[in-house]
């Protein structure tokens, strides 16, 4: 197949690459150096190959408390991208099956988190915006499906974690923070100290386990919206103490911020849809996924980088 892959060079892109690559796939790969999709006419260079699958994976966002700090930069720019990719779709590559990236954030506050109610009630103020253009996206994809008989399918994620994350100075979502935290303090004697009070709750899912998942939902379903998560979530005091244990670090040495931003205190997916579509719904184990990370972390001695 030939596929067209927006955000090729970000923490899922790159994994999604290898797999697709690893299949036998044509791909081409899109980032923000090689193409500011914030621009209408950045992707119409592309117009002379035909795709036959589109993902789109690039947004403009940062894990940690990054929403709260640009709410409206982030409405702007990932309205330009994701219209600007969506009208191209349409226009240029019809032919082409549209997969793109929800987000957990987008389920208002209280809700189920199950698919029916990606679009009910308000999401948390905190991640308001970037959800909304997220709720955005869907909408279109939705309505572009409905007037032209287009095929897309949006996955909603749980927090990814796994080899290969960014090392390049922007915030860490919270599993790649604490590792990072708790090795420096390891390594250096500096001081571990986690946001909130730690009895937090998420979900993980291994980003390797995402990948081959959304590729047989890819397979099998078009025009739905589909979460992919693993359905059980932990304190991060629970992560903590695994990422402890293995690296022999104290974990009575940690001490916790409560006047910091943690955003939502728990969230986890209904994943009772992408079980009935996936034939073997088989998940890393998380004390496996956590020490193959780690592991990561330590060859990439991506632990020097400090906050």
């Amino acid at each position: 197949m030939n596929i067209l892959i927006t955000g090729a060079t970000g923490f899922l892109g790159q994994t999604l690459c290898r797999f697709l690559e690893n299949a036998g796939h044509d791909l081409t790969k899109l980032n923000s150096k090689k193409c500011d999709l914030r621009k209408e006419s950045s992707l119409y260079c592309l117009d002379h190959k035909q795709y036959d699958l589109i993902f789109h994976l690039a947004a403009w966002t940062q894990a940690g408390d990054f929403c709260i700090h640009h709410p409206g930069e982030q409405w702007v720019m990932n309205q330009y991208i994701n219209s600007n990719v969506v009208s191209w779709w349409n226009a240029a590559q019809p032919q082409a099956k549209f997969v793109f990236m929800g987000t957990s954030c987008a389920y208002a506050p209280g809700s189920n988190l199950v698919e029916i109610e990606f679009m009910a009630g308000e999401p948390t103020d905190s991640l308001y915006t970037y959800a909304m253009t997220k709720r955005m996206l869907y909408q279109g994809a939705k309505a572009l499906g409905m007037q032209y008989d287009r095929k897309w399918l949006c996955a909603v994620p749980s927090t990814l974690y796994g080899a290969n994350y960014h090392t390049d100075g922007r915030q860490m979502h919270f599993i790649f923070d604490l590792i990072r935290k708790i090795l420096r303090g390891k390594k250096y004697g500096e001081p571990v100290v986690l946001w909130g009070d730690g009895y937090q709750k998420r979900e993980l899912v291994f980003v390797d386990d995402f990948v081959k998942i959304l590729w047989e939902l890819v397979e099998k379903q078009n025009n739905e919206i589909v979460n992919i998560g693993a359905g059980e979530e932990f304190t991060i005091r629970t992560f903590a103490r695994h990422i402890c244990e293995h690296v022999g670090y104290p974990e009575d040495k940690i001490e916790y911020d409560t006047s910091r931003y943690v955003g939502a205190k728990s969230k986890c997916l209904n994943i009772d849809k992408v079980k009935g579509i996936i034939d073997e719904y088989k998940l890393t184990p998380l004390n496996q996924g956590l020490a193959m990370t780690i592991d990561w972390f330590l060859e990439e001695k991506a632990y020097e980088l400090s906050s």
